[in-house]
């Protein structure tokens, strides 16, 4: 009888057989799929007492490359979130010793938020174990079918769901 998402999918298709349900058996798989990843990317973020957002912010930071600088509005459009939610995470991390802000010296009216020393090295360890645990979970795929997968996504975020100016979330 197949998996989940199957069964629901005969279902709907016994009862509604004039739909064109294709759209929802891949938009079902991966709610599915999210649902049982996220609980195995977030042990890693735990582990070292963060959140999965906390990490987000210490890796742009990370990315952003010596001296590990930006400024808030810089991490809020990199991580498409809003400044306030941007100064909770900062406020948490900066409490956590992770990150330190100062004044911008080009513009007194800003800071620069900036990896300590104990950030770079809980965003390094956690970014090694993060990208381990990825690969270990991708391990049924073959490298095609992950370029395929990426591709696909990428078009499927390209379309509609990337529309931001949109009624979407």
């Amino acid at each position: 009888m197949g998996d989940p998402i199957d069964r629901i999918l005969e279902q709907w298709r016994r009862e509604r057989p004039d739909l064109d349900l294709s759209a929802m058996d891949v938009f079902g798989r991966l709610a599915q799929a999210t649902r049982m990843l996220m609980p195995q990317v977030d042990r890693v973020f735990t582990k070292r007492g963060l959140r999965q957002g906390e990490f987000d912010v210490l890796a742009a930071l990370r990315r952003a490359g010596p001296p590990f600088t930006l400024i808030p509005s810089e991490l809020s459009d990199v991580l498409m979130m809003s400044r306030a939610g941007m100064t909770n995470r900062l406020d948490r991390l900066e409490a956590a010793g992770l990150v330190e802000r100062s004044l911008d010296p080009a513009d007194r009216r800003s800071f620069r938020v900036r990896l300590t020393d104990e950030g770079l090295r809980i965003v390094d360890d956690a970014l090694t174990e993060h990208a381990a645990n990825l690969a270990r979970l991708a391990a049924p795929l073959t490298r095609e079918d992950v370029d395929t997968l990426s591709s696909i996504m990428r078009k499927l975020m390209d379309g509609p769901l990337g529309d931001r100016g949109g009624g979407g979330a």
